[in-house]
């Protein structure tokens, strides 16, 4: 009987199931969204909003624990200076998860994992890309 036990296990290892699970948080750090199946979306979902509290937190010892967690140093960094103080306000509830598809070779239905604030900062990023192509290049433009 599976009474109380927590947890997806993916069909895989124990080493094979952290991996694929440090990879997932290290892509929502790095790019903010990922797509994933269900399954693996929600329990990325349940490590990132941990690993989150724990960037909001900032000091040595969440640093540590996070970084035992996900061992990346960029995707840490990034948690700790960029997107936890954006959460420093809220109590929990980070992350969305948005159910978009069916894959179409296997059947397996997909998920789209975010931070809440996800579309501001794409507009803001989308902004700086646009003014930076307005800006003329070089002397010869005159």
């Amino acid at each position: 009987m599976r009474h109380r036990v927590s947890g997806r296990l993916f069909g895989r290892t124990a080493n094979q199931r952290k991996a694929l699970l440090r990879g997932l948080l290290i892509s929502l750090f790095e790019h903010q969204r990922i797509e994933t199946t269900l399954a693996k979306a929600k329990e990325a979902k349940k490590l990132a909003e941990r690993v989150v509290t724990m960037g909001i937190k900032g000091d040595l010892h969440s640093k540590r624990v996070a970084l035992s967690q996900v061992p990346n140093r960029d995707a840490i960094s990034k948690l700790f200076n960029e997107i936890a103080p954006r959460f420093s306000g809220r109590n929990g509830g980070y992350l969305r998860l948005v159910q978009t598809r069916n894959r179409i070779n296997d059947g397996a239905p997909m998920a789209v994992l975010e931070f809440v604030d996800y579309e501001e900062v794409r507009q803001k990023r989308e902004a700086k890309r646009e003014k930076s192509k307005e800006q003329p290049k070089g002397k010869g433009n005159e």
